[in-house]
């Protein structure tokens, strides 16, 4: 089996153009409205000849009454679980906000590898404002832009350390299925069902999936 990477975080902090620029698809909606990423989303990507598997997540917030705020932050859990590395992303051009530190209390319960991603560093003055991630106390930071790319190699090198070396096992080339339909005709809580575990959040609102 293969390392597990979680990208973890606020909403609207860029976790689903990481993702994207890791799996060098895109494949994860991004936009700039908060609360597109639901469901966990997982791809597999490769650094320094290691291979492993990526999630991303929904954005983490505490104190909503919002139905798809709490199963989102149920999937965050199991992301975190499931993982062995957490990368905590956040933005550098809002600094730290009660939101990250609400991730910041979840994630000091996690003993498992920790990297701060303080994200949308697109030049040189933005490197400086990233100091103040330090405040959150949960180690030293790399400083990086989904969008354009930078930092990200410095990133992986570190999170790449972490990943055991692996022997190369042949997997078999198993056929995928695409379970399809209008909505709200229960295609979630099916996969659900099939592979034994709430992969899919599940609601009686029509458009609750989003992502593939």
């Amino acid at each position: 089996m293969s390392s597990i990477v979680a990208i973890v975080g606020r909403p609207n902090v860029g976790k689903s153009t990481f993702f994207n620029r890791l799996i060098k698809r895109r494949e994860a909606i991004v936009d700039s409205v908060s609360g597109v990423t639901r469901d966990r989303h997982y791809g597999k990507t490769d650094w320094n000849g290691k291979e492993f598997s990526v999630i991303d997540t929904g954005g983490y917030v505490v104190g909503s009454d919002d139905i798809f705020e709490e199963e989102i932050r149920k999937q965050v859990q199991l992301a975190i679980d499931e993982a062995d590395i957490i990368v905590f992303v956040v933005d550098v051009e809002d600094g730290i906000t009660p939101m990250d530190n609400e991730v910041a209390n979840l994630l000091r319960q996690v003993d498992k590898p920790l990297f701060i991603a303080v994200n949308k560093v697109d030049n040189a003055m933005r490197v400086a404002d990233a100091v103040e991630f330090y405040n959150l106390g949960l180690g030293d930071y790399h400083t990086i832009s989904s969008i354009n790319g930078s930092g990200t190699g410095d990133l992986l090198d570190a999170v790449t350390e972490v990943i055991p070396e692996m022997e190369e096992i042949e997997e078999d080339e198993l056929p995928r299925f695409a379970v399809v339909g209008r909505p709200n005709a229960g295609k979630s809580s099916f996969i659900n069902a099939l592979i034994g575990e709430d992969r899919n959040i599940v609601t009686n609102i029509a458009g609750t999936t989003r992502d593939s």
